[in-house]
């Protein structure tokens, strides 16, 4: 079978949030269970390809000149690179100054247009769209080819004026949307399957509160709507052999693992200027976003001291919640620490290093954070919000608990879960016993895989 996977975002080719980890992971464990997946997405600029080929590719005017440069990316494997009208950018998506590239719209609605030349050069079996960054390509076909559409993230959907639709393709009246285009409307309505990128993500988007505007479409779809949980590289995340941990561990060895982990605490406590006299670590490593619950740390970092617990946070994003951070740092040195970049090395001494891992999202389609935090032994303290609540159930309500969920993403519920985090801290053999369990849970990609290669071989037919 023949996937072509069309992508805004593949690490480390070009990496944001959470799309690009998922795509690259999902492809690799194709490609291992025997899938011919041609990865397509844009050519942002500094890519390096061996065995390189390139083409001219047949778009409407608009979306032209294009092309695409093919060949074997070091990491990444075979790629394909389109090149279009601005698509070669610093940042995928946004400028300096955090805001988005006023021509967003026309970059990615022309590298659709490629992706949709290319699908007709070469007829895949399955075409797998993601995001609204490649919902539009359906729009160019009258017939398309079996198509998936993977929904990583509903809130962002592309919205634009309406003049696209003039030039989009036969099918573009799908696409339009109260007087403007749409991009994940139209390629919601078209796919021959829609993916959510977790079970309770895709009941979560059948509903007002977390449809975005689109949970009557989706409702229609009925079991043309899926869940399927993203898994993480296994490979990567792997506390046994990461270079960046000053004390590497293993699950396999578990009369190491405290010691382990007390070690990577002390050199991340000695980074942030704090004793080494036991007191817990939280940590977060995180987009800087209201989605992701960040403000709700500020009313919780005074009273860290009394749990008694310290938190460090690694991010980068919205510039106002970046400040209140570094605020709160300057104001609770003892207890509190922000670190505002991304920085791949620290995250993995974070995981590694934390003894609790917090993630307060508002809503959480997948979430990857909380499964890396596991297969360290680091023990989630999550909301009860999408795919956070498929893969932690509650340590104090189901035998299987993996974490400790808070009751919503509320401040006050937030601090509670804390003290009852703490507390399964200090019960050394229950702490003994879950940090073992988490270590051996298989978050991989391996079932994922397996799930989409079942879905491909339904709408193929």
């Amino acid at each position: 079978m023949r996937v072509l996977y069309a992508t805004a975002e593949l690490a480390p080719v070009a990496s944001v949030g959470g799309l690009a980890q998922a795509a690259a992971g999902l492809t690799a464990e194709l490609r291992r269970q025997g899938v011919d997946v041609d990865i397509v997405m844009p050519d942002y600029g500094g890519a390096e390809l061996a065995e390189q080929s390139s083409h001219e590719l047949a778009v409407p005017a608009w979306a032209g000149p294009a092309g695409v440069r093919v060949g074997d990316h070091a990491v990444a494997g075979r790629l394909h690179l389109v090149s279009g009208p601005g698509l070669a950018r610093p940042h995928p998506y946004l400028q300096s100054d955090g805001t988005g590239w006023p021509d967003n719209d026309l970059r990615f609605l022309a590298f659709a247009q490629a992706v949709a030349a290319l699908a007709r050069e070469d007829p895949p079996d399955v075409l797998h769209l993601n995001d609204w960054h490649t919902a539009t390509v359906l729009a160019a076909f009258q017939v398309a080819p079996p198509t998936v559409l993977s929904i990583h993230n509903l809130a962002y959907q592309g919205v634009t004026t309406g003049h696209w639709t003039s030039g989009m393709g036969p099918r573009a009246h799908h696409y339009e949307w109260y007087g403007n285009t749409n991009p994940l409307s139209g390629g919601i309505a078209l796919a021959d399957a829609v993916v959510a990128v977790s079970p309770s993500y895709a009941d979560e988007i059948r509903t007002p509160v977390g449809g975005f505007g689109l949970d009557a479409l989706l409702r229609f779809r009925g079991a043309g709507l899926v869940g399927i949980l993203n898994g993480i590289d296994t490979d990567v995340w792997n506390p046994a052999v990461d270079a960046h941990l000053p004390t590497t561990y293993a699950v396999t060895d578990p009369a190491a693992i405290a010691g382990a982990k007390t070690a990577n605490r002390a050199a991340l406590g000695a980074r942030c200027g704090w004793p080494d006299d036991g007191v817990p670590l939280v940590t977060m490593v995180t987009r800087l976003t209201g989605q992701k619950g960040v403000d709700l740390v500020a009313p919780v970092v005074p009273v860290l001291a009394e749990i008694p617990l310290r938190l460090a946070v690694l991010g980068a994003g919205d510039a106002a919640l970046a400040g209140a951070l570094a605020a709160l740092a300057t104001d609770h040195p003892g207890s509190f620490a922000f670190v505002e970049r991304y920085d791949e090395a620290l995250a993995h001494q974070l995981f590694g290093g934390g003894d609790l891992y917090l993630m307060p999202s508002r809503f959480e389609p997948c979430g990857l954070a909380q499964m890396q935090a596991m297969r360290y032994g680091t023990i989630p303290v999550v909301t009860a919000v999408g795919g956070l609540r498929d893969t932690v159930p509650d340590v104090d309500s189901r035998a299987d608990g993996n974490g400790v969920v808070a009751s919503s993403p509320e401040p006050v519920a937030i601090t509670a879960a804390l003290f009852r985090a703490a507390r399964l801290l200090a019960d050394g053999d229950r702490r003994v016993a879950l940090v073992q369990r988490l270590m051996g849970l298989d978050w991989s990609w391996r079932a994922p895989a397996a799930e989409h290669v079942d879905l491909y071989t339904r709408i193929a037919v």
